[in-house]
């Protein structure tokens, strides 16, 4: 019964020594010239400022508001993957099914755009 797990135990150790030789290869060929404009904290591409933030300060929400439009977008994009690997099984209901479930969605996209959710100020 354990040697039907052995196939899953191997690919594990093969993994894990791919990573470990990866990193170790990596870190003794790899450039390694710090300086400061490589160590300093990048976000964004927004140069960090000190931290001046007042106690009770609105934090703007336009970030994640985005973040949340991402998140719904994509999480709909996967329902068509199994969709489509059943298609044939589905015939013209699925089509029509998933046809209305995408023109939906497009409905939605075009409404954030037009009331400005995606624009970045």
């Amino acid at each position: 019964m354990l040697v039907e797990y052995l196939p899953i135990v191997l690919l594990f150790a093969v993994a894990t020594l791919f990573v470990v030789l990866s990193v170790a290869v990596s870190a003794k060929l790899g450039p390694s010239n710090p300086n400061p404009a490589k160590e300093a904290a990048y976000e964004s591409g927004i140069i960090p400022e000190p931290e001046t933030a007042v106690a009770g300060q609105r934090f703007p929400v336009k970030f994640y508001l985005i973040a949340m439009l991402f998140i719904i977008f994509d999480v709909e994009a996967v329902f068509l993957y199994p969709w489509a690997t059943v298609l044939g099984e589905l015939g013209w209901y699925g089509l029509a099914v998933m046809g209305v479930f995408l023109a939906l969605l497009l409905e939605s996209y075009f409404y954030v755009v037009r009331k400005g959710g995606l624009e970045w100020e």
